[in-house]
């Protein structure tokens, strides 16, 4: 194991990273910016190492920083979390040219699954069903794009190929459309992404997202953790997520989970990782690999009892997985509602004082966060102050939980987007299971 590690992030996932390596014996080292220097997890840490302003991409973002913080800190190891540089595949191999190890996949892995083109031809050849497209990037001719819309069907949607996190990408519902939206996603693609490949799969109109938990070592062993469901979501980004998910039932969560476990034996993966699925009509079409822990990991813990940070650390150490699939058993459900420093309808962001904070608790209730009595929420990053988890035995049980549990929530001095859950937790749709992913979006139009 690790003598000690960099946690390169911050917020509640640095603090979840810090607590697993605290269980492992680990040293932490916190970098933070400027004006993250009051953060739980940059007080907990043995070391901590100021790495530039607020702006992300002088602080968090700035790759040399990062690594010479592991430099003077003489750590073992830099766990990256999630988002910031956690997909960043020039990052995980400047890591491990620089001497560390890179807590994650390979450099190589990251960059085959961080382009979608290349990541949905490795699963089509594991065998893993995708969404009907051109499995290809679409070149200039404007009369060979417009008959690909065709032989697809409208309504398409235009992805761009270094896409990701729900950004990058546009449905077109009549072909009149088809061009003018390539060359708008192409702009916005090479602007935010560096890369302007833009491709074309068929648009679902209501499915569901369904993605599989995986673990895999470096030996070639290869587990996964089940499906979680995180449909309900505002702009393709996740709001509320649950494991197991309503209506799949064990054989297809144990065939699918299967395929995810070879495809990542074919790919040499390693670490902690997420394939991420469109269900529609009884089928299922992968979308995307995330090559990272997921913001929504607990619901998957709370229902397995592994802890998957703490496996991150010990794969990336060497250890083989101390667990076959067999071992895994899967027990009662768990929802997650992410809480944000936002307007709950206007979703305008919210930083401030919080004047005063006090957790949700009891039996099942787990709650992930960083935030505390009298800290400052900056306006630099994501507005995510934390995540609300309950577990109960069945769905029901698990749903009335989260129900009490955010009436117990309280921050004072800023909006936050509790009121929103609990209009969602009180939904018959959603009480009832099985809400697609334009379910939200739906909903707020009607308000």
């Amino acid at each position: 194991m690790f003598d000690k590690i960099v946690i390169a992030n911050r917020g509640e996932i640095a603090l979840r990273i810090l607590r697993a390596c605290r269980e492992l014996g680990v040293k932490t080292v916190a970098i933070h910016s400027e004006v993250d220097r009051d953060l739980q997890h940059v007080k907990l840490a043995d070391e901590s190492v100021c790495i530039g302003p607020a702006q992300p991409g002088e602080s968090y973002l700035n790759i040399p920083a990062v690594i010479a913080a592991a430099e003077v800190a003489s750590a073992d190891a830099i766990h990256p979390g999630y988002g910031f540089l956690s997909e960043n595949a020039d990052f995980a191999e400047q890591v491990e040219k620089s001497g560390f190890v890179f807590i994650g996949p390979k450099a190589e892995t990251m960059r085959m699954m961080g382009d979608k083109l290349s990541a949905i031809a490795a699963m089509k050849d594991a065998g893993v069903p995708c969404v009907p497209g051109s499995d290809c990037a679409l070149g200039d001719d404007a009369a060979a794009n417009l008959a690909l819309g065709r032989e697809i069907g409208y309504p398409v949607m235009i992805k761009a190929s270094g896409g990701g996190g729900g950004r990058g990408m546009r449905p077109v519902f009549e072909e009149k459309s088809l061009l003018e939206s390539i060359e708008l996603t192409r702009g916005e693609a090479a602007a935010a992404f560096n890369n302007d490949s833009v491709y074309l799969e068929k648009y679902l109109e209501y499915p569901r997202h369904i993605e599989i938990q995986v673990l895999a070592d470096n030996f070639g062993n290869v587990i996964h953790l089940g499906e979680r469901d995180c449909s309900m979501q505002r702009r393709n980004q996740k709001v509320i997520e649950e494991a197991p998910a309503p209506g799949i039932d064990e054989d297809i969560r144990n065939n699918l989970g299967e395929l995810c476990a070879e495809a990542c034996r074919r790919i040499d993966y390693r670490g902690a990782g997420t394939f991420e699925f469109l269900y529609e009509k009884g089928n299922f079409y992968f979308i995307e690999m995330n090559t990272r822990i997921q913001v929504e990991h607990p619901v998957t813990e709370m229902i397995t009892g592994i802890d998957l940070v703490k496996q991150q650390l010990l794969i990336a150490s060497g250890e083989k997985l101390n667990m076959e699939q067999g071992d895994v058993n899967f027990a009662g459900h768990a929802i997650e509602c992410r809480i944000n420093a936002e307007d709950p309808y206007s979703f305008l962001p919210s930083p401030g004082l919080i004047n005063f904070y006090h957790a949700a608790g009891g039996f099942g209730v787990r709650v992930d966060s960083h935030v505390y009595t009298g800290y400052r929420v900056p306006a630099n990053y994501d507005s995510l102050l934390g995540k609300l988890i309950c577990y109960g035995k069945t769905r029901d049980e698990a749903m009335t939980k989260i129900q009490n549990a955010l009436t117990e929530c309280v921050f004072e001095g800023i909006k936050t987007n509790i009121p929103l859950h609990q209009d969602l937790v009180a939904n018959n749709d959603f009480r009832a299971g099985g809400t697609d992913i334009h379910y939200l979006e739906r909903l707020l139009d009607q308000k």
